[in-house]
């Protein structure tokens, strides 16, 4: 991004969501919502969405507030194509530090200003994020804590077989209702992303669109604990799934495997599509481990000398 100002990145993300299918035309974009979204003020919410407005990508209602205006995408599109590539780069790191073990469990925010060369506001914005994907939290004194995530190629792969064995499960629990407006949804997200050019979908909401797709359909089982165990791995999982290769053909299969799975469910074929989700899961975790226990036997191996470093 060219600029660390909060406004710019919060517009970014939002126009992501839009492009990525997260908020769809005519949708209500609320001042709160955002701000409740992103962990930040309502201040430069106001400022993003204002931004936003001029380009084009909102419409402004007297007295109702914003919405998506009809050409919100295609302009969307635009704007990310300009982008350079690097914009997430520090949180990246940040992340990257913790995975690899060279953060301690607890830390001071001077401490974290002091390694990376935050400035005060850049880190708040950075941990915010962390706090929102479940992998930071704020102490109760001062300073912050990092909480447990799969860390581990072997980890990686115990979370997914225990996706396997719930996933296709919670299709199968008397409860399970299917909700024809959750799927419907469900479908112009997937075909959002699958109609754009695959280098341009941003990988936070590619990773993100695909964690609300498995958790709203393990919802429907009508049993909050399999949605609940759900959630908890899959912020487990999420930065891991940052290291593993999100390709443009990875892009395509999850698309179209994710609407194969919708139309099962549209025609009712509620064993077959647990049986699909099962396959589903099953090639995903042939397509990631490999690539999972690769990059932390890297990891391991370039932290060793560096043990001291924090």
């Amino acid at each position: 991004m060219r600029s660390s100002n909060l406004p710019e990145k919060l517009s970014l993300r939002i126009m992501q969501d839009i492009a990525t299918g997260g908020l769809g035309r005519g949708d209500h974009v609320g001042t709160q919502q955002i701000a409740d979204r992103y962990g930040v003020s309502r201040t430069p919410v106001r400022d993003a969405l204002a931004t936003l407005e001029e380009r084009g990508i909102l419409t402004r209602m007297p007295n109702r507030g914003f919405f998506v205006s009809e050409d919100a995408r295609s302009q969307s599109l635009s704007h990310l194509q300009t982008e350079p590539e690097d914009a997430l780069d520090d949180y990246q790191q940040l992340a990257s530090d913790w995975l690899t073990d060279k953060l301690p469990e607890e830390i001071t925010e001077q401490k974290l200003r002091q390694i990376y060369g935050f400035t005060k506001a850049k880190l708040s914005d950075l941990m915010a994020r962390a706090m929102r994907e479940g992998w930071a939290e704020r102490k109760d004194g001062y300073g912050w804590r990092f909480r447990p995530v799969a860390k581990t190629g072997e980890a990686f792969d115990a979370i997914y077989r225990f996706r396997i064995a719930i996933e296709p499960a919670a299709m199968l629990e008397p409860d399970f209702e299917l909700d024809r407006r959750v799927l419907a949804e469900q479908r112009d997200i997937q075909q959002r992303m699958l109609d754009m050019d695959p280098h341009h979908v941003p990988a936070e909401s590619f990773l993100e669109n695909g964690a609300k797709f498995h958790e709203e359909l393990i919802a429907l089982s009508g049993n909050p604990f399999f949605l609940v165990s759900l959630q908890r791995v899959n912020r487990m999982r999420r930065l891991m799934e940052y290291r593993t290769e999100i390709s443009p053909e990875r892009i395509e299969t999850q698309c179209r495997e994710h609407l194969e799975l919708l139309g099962l469910l549209e025609a009712g074929e509620i064993a077959e599509a647990s049986y699909y989700m099962r396959r589903h899961l099953g090639s995903a975790l042939k397509r990631k481990s490999p690539l999972a226990h690769s990059w932390h036997e890297a990891g391991r191996q370039s932290r060793e000398p560096n043990q001291g470093e924090v």
